[in-house]
């Protein structure tokens, strides 16, 4: 029997049951398009995550108290003991460290910006030294100036501010030189910095930064401050830590066998640990949608099987005319196959369809341009594994109905 007449009478079968062949392949849908999905979200998150860590700079890292990741209660407790860094650690680093480009500080907390009568809240007020805007990925301005060694030296009142206040307190109206109410202290504006939107539904542009010395003058001393810090070069990256390390160790007092009581936090640590959960999810797909691909393969081997006992008279007259023992295997095996990649294919559409829905959601749920790519590899794999499903799972059917002995069929009723 030829091949191609072999897929003809695959699809005949399918046709003339119609209901039966959809849910058939409906295990193999689910598997197909859920892995698929899932590898296309996780993708489009890992796209998204390494962008944002780029924007941080790739020769930028922090000094600071605590990690920024926590995973536990217990280990909490023990980070909040541990001393604050002050703005006398900031002049250590700069001063030890030679290959550090730039050695910056911020602290923040939240609260209100007010104008007239319109408040503004949720505003990111954080303290800053005049470089803070040169140490990763650079800050430009709209208008204005940014912060600089005299503002922070005379602990000046006066701030830079994101778009979002310029939108909230003075709409279409210039905020140069205009003053704003900052949790009740008077904050001169002298620039204005250029919006970039939200990461994780968090907008980037809700904040005052104000000089470092004068957050500390308004809100206490008594605040850990972080240092930001930008090698001289990517060669000199980790050494440029091992300075900073070096200098806190020798500030604190450490001696060789004590760990560290502070945290250096780079981009690197974050895409790890983003890494890390993402394996996670990968081999957790796999294997949910392995016990899926079994079921869908467990019920094509079962409508195959009921599929021969309903056609054993088919078998018997193909037979009697000739067919051989080879010519059955393939005909129940390629209708097994088929089935099975038709349900792969549908699985393929369906997770186009779920990805760009959920890639839409994400998007719209976290205010950002967020894309889920449904690659080539992933449809390639899903449509190969569902085929391959759908041989095994034809394998016991197809010799079944070719061990049939054609008299025994023809007087089968």
């Amino acid at each position: 029997m030829p091949f191609t007449e072999a897929i003809w009478i695959a699809f005949s079968s399918l046709r003339t049951n119609k209901l039966r062949s959809f849910l058939t392949i409906l295990g193999i849908l689910i598997g197909v398009s859920s892995v698929i999905a899932v590898v296309a979200i996780t993708e489009g998150l890992d796209s998204y995550i390494s962008n944002q860590v780029l924007e941080l700079g790739s020769r930028s890292f922090r000094l600071q108290k605590q990690p920024d990741i926590i995973t536990s209660h217990e280990e909490w407790k023990e980070m909040m003991k541990r001393k604050r860094i002050e703005l006398d650690d900031l002049e250590a680093v700069a001063r030890t460290c030679t290959l550090c480009a730039e050695v910056g500080a911020s602290v923040g907390t939240g609260g209100s910006a007010k104008r007239g009568r319109t408040i503004h809240k949720n505003v990111r007020i954080t303290g800053i030294t005049e470089n803070i805007a040169r140490i990763g990925a650079i800050r430009e301005l709209e208008q204005g100036r940014h912060l600089v060694q005299q503002d922070i030296d005379q602990a000046r009142r006066v701030g830079v501010v994101g778009m979002d206040l310029v939108d909230g307190l003075f709409g279409s109206v210039d905020p140069m030189g205009k003053e704003i109410d900052v949790d009740g202290h008077k904050i001169k504006i002298v620039g204005v910095a250029e919006a970039k939107g939200s990461i994780f539904g968090q907008s980037q542009d809700n904040f005052v930064w104000i000089p470092i010395t004068t957050f500390q003058k308004l809100y206490g001393s008594r605040r850990s401050i972080t240092i930001q810090v930008e090698a001289v070069s990517m060669e000199d990256f980790e050494d440029a830590q091992d300075q900073v390390r070096l200098a806190m160790r020798n500030r604190r007092h450490l001696t060789y066998l004590e760990d560290d009581d502070f945290s250096i936090e780079t981009g690197e640590s974050i895409m790890d640990l983003w890494q890390t959960a993402t394996r996670g999810i990968y081999v957790v797909t796999i294997v949910v949608t392995g016990i899926s691909l079994l079921i869908g393969g467990i019920v094509v081997m079962n409508i195959m099987l009921v599929s021969v006992t309903e056609r054993i008279q088919e078998i018997g007259v193909r037979k009697a005319l000739g067919a051989r023992r080879r010519d059955i295997m393939r005909q129940f095996l390629v209708e097994s196959v088929v089935l099975s990649g038709f349900g792969g294919l549908l699985g393929v559409l369906g997770a186009a369809a779920i990805a760009l829905g959920l890639g839409g959601i994400i998007g719209n749920m976290m205010s950002l341009d967020f894309s889920a790519p449904v690659r080539p590899w992933a449809v390639a794999l899903a449509l190969g594994v569902s085929s391959v499903v759908g041989l095994v799972a034809g394998l016991y059917p197809a010799s079944r109905a070719a061990a049939l002995d054609p008299v025994e069929a023809l007087r089968n009723e």
